[in-house]
């Protein structure tokens, strides 16, 4: 059963994916709207993601991964 709320090295990990997640848009030159429109979810989620105070489904992280050309591994490494 989640802890709610999550310990804090859980939120950590969230903020470093949320990053790795930004850098890689840049990268790949997309805006937040865009990606979330190659994603299926609005640009608000992205934003949420990014900033690590959303949790995402895997669903929605392998999305990300293949819009922005990244290893899902890459993104979520510890």
């Amino acid at each position: 059963m989640p802890v709610d709320p999550p310990p804090a090295w859980v939120l950590a990990q969230r903020r470093t994916v949320g990053d790795r997640i930004r850098a890689a848009r840049l990268d790949a030159q997309l805006s937040q709207v865009k990606l979330g429109e190659l994603v299926g979810v609005d640009h608000k989620t992205i934003h949420r993601i990014e900033h690590g105070t959303s949790d995402p489904s895997l669903g929605v992280l392998l999305l990300i991964a293949d819009a922005i050309g990244v290893p899902l591994a890459d993104l979520v490494r510890h």
